[in-house]
């Protein structure tokens, strides 16, 4: 059983003293522009109860505007007619993602409903590896409003 609202935590691998940060996100995207190819990804994720009410990080479509040396698109991927490759990750559930945020490259885009920011906006970087985990948070009261 899922004991409060399903989201992300976001700890800095390299700096314990900081607490986690809990997101109260069912689904997201992650996005950034590879550093030398200058070509965007985009992976959707969505966080999920399994049958034992511990939270799962499933992903969803991903995104490839373009290809470049090292980088080429999966076999089964859709070159679509506005530039993007477009495929489903072969993956299981996940329990937890490993974010390289160097300060020599642009920070990842933090995308959810429509509208996107800088993962910065949501979690500080210490310029190392910040680790997302699906997990539950504290319960929404009845005053808070609704969890996204």
């Amino acid at each position: 059983m899922v004991l409060g609202a399903l989201g992300v935590c976001l700890t800095l691998a390299a700096a314990p003293g900081v607490p986690p940060r809990f997101v109260p996100v069912r689904a997201f995207t992650l996005a950034w522009t590879h550093s030398i190819e200058k070509i965007r990804w985009e992976e959707d994720y969505t966080v999920q109860a399994d049958p034992d009410g511990r939270p799962r990080l499933v992903p969803g479509q991903a995104r490839i505007r373009g290809s470049g040396a090292g980088m080429e698109p999966p076999p089964d991927a859709v070159l679509r007619h506005d530039g993007w490759y477009v495929y489903q990750p072969h993956t299981r559930p996940l329990d937890e993602l490993r974010l390289t945020r160097s300060p020599y490259v642009a920070d990842y885009d933090w995308c959810t409903d429509g509208r996107c920011e800088p993962l910065r906006a949501v979690m500080p970087t210490d310029g190392d590896v910040t680790l997302l985990r699906p997990c539950s948070g504290p319960q929404p009261s009845a005053h808070s409003g609704p969890v996204q």
